[in-house]
């Protein structure tokens, strides 16, 4: 086990890893009693909220409220960004959007096909509720699947949710709205069609769940090169200053490359950590009990996310390994 992990870091020699970013109080305190999210937008950028989940794993004690949700206020109408993990986010999130502009809502954009990205769609049922159509496909096939889980891990916090896939497909475009350009591209990896945001009157980067930050990446529905070449072109618009604020759908808010490195810098690990221990032979629960590097033990949701990934993917590396033919002496 020694002489794998020093492989794997001689794997990743080179790597500059990202410094951390500092993790604010919760910008929320929600209330099981009353079941208040109690929702709290920051402002920023210009006519820029973002609404900050917690940086942890779904509970009930944070209502499984883990994402972050933003709306731009752009002069020609609201535009919303995720809508949350239910139902009752969704209104919650709508008052409080209420609270700060009074221009109107126009449309509301989900990143990805994740639930927590489009379950509070219920509450925004007479606004056109988009994404793109690879997005939509998943939401539709998985979104029962998904009601299912999250009412055992969330409890009474889902009440009445429903799966509500967002209703029209979006192309990646650029939209003038008011004062805001605001750029739609279609990246892939984290999911098979992840949506980016970028508004360049403010240098907002809304990258969604391509980028984590302080928190261990979700798998599921990942393709991991595809994953490294979007974070490239990520670091290109950052790199450009095109982009200077980062929103992960997971994690604080930042400046510059720190969530696109570490969240790099992960899948490196993970992959390699996999590829070697496949080579090697090792079983899965060998594979499980690998010390997570120092860099990584304080990240949220470890290790359960771990787990998941190692899970899931491990034993197609396996598979993979077996059917490579044997180097004999």
């Amino acid at each position: 086990m020694k002489r794998l992990l020093l492989s794997a870091a001689l794997a990743l020699a080179g790597v500059v890893h990202a410094q951390s970013i500092p993790v604010p109080p919760p910008a929320s305190r929600p209330d099981a009693a009353s079941f208040n999210y109690d929702l709290r937008p920051r402002q920023i950028a210009e006519g820029t909220w973002v609404i900050e989940g917690a940086v942890q794993d779904f509970s009930r004690a944070n209502g499984c409220n883990i994402i972050n949700t933003a709306f731009i206020a752009t002069g020609a109408g609201v535009v919303v960004i995720n809508t949350g993990p239910s139902r009752l986010y969704g209104e919650q999130q709508r008052r409080a959007i209420e609270r700060i502009t009074r221009e109107p809502v126009m449309r509301v954009l989900e990143l990805n096909l994740h639930p927590d990205y489009f379950f509070g769609n219920q509450a925004w049922a007479d606004r056109p509720t988009q994404a793109l159509a690879g997005s939509i496909a998943g939401m539709q096939a998985e979104g029962t699947a998904y009601a299912d889980n999250l009412y055992r891990l969330c409890g009474d916090w889902m009440r009445g949710t429903e799966s509500s896939p967002a209703r029209e497909a979006v192309l990646p475009q650029t939209l003038q709205l008011g004062q805001h350009q605001l750029e739609l591209q279609r990246l892939h990896g984290h999911t098979a069609d992840d949506l980016v945001l970028l508004d360049h009157r403010t240098g907002v980067l809304f990258a969604g769940g391509l980028v984590f930050a302080e928190r261990v990446p979700t798998t599921p529905h990942a393709d991991f090169s595809a994953w490294l070449a979007s974070l490239d072109a990520l670091e290109q618009l950052i790199t450009s200053g095109a982009a200077k604020t980062v929103v992960p759908s997971h994690g604080p808010v930042h400046t510059g490359l720190a969530g696109v490195q570490q969240t790099r810098d992960w899948l490196r690990w993970l992959t390699t950590l996999m590829q070697e221990s496949a080579e090697r032979g090792l079983d899965l629960g060998e594979v499980l009990r690998t010390p997570v590097p120092e860099r990584f033990k304080r990240w949220a949701a470890q290790p359960a996310e771990l787990h998941r990934s190692l899970t899931q993917w491990y034993p197609r590396y396996e598979q993979r390994a077996l059917a490579e033919p044997v180097r004999r002496p």
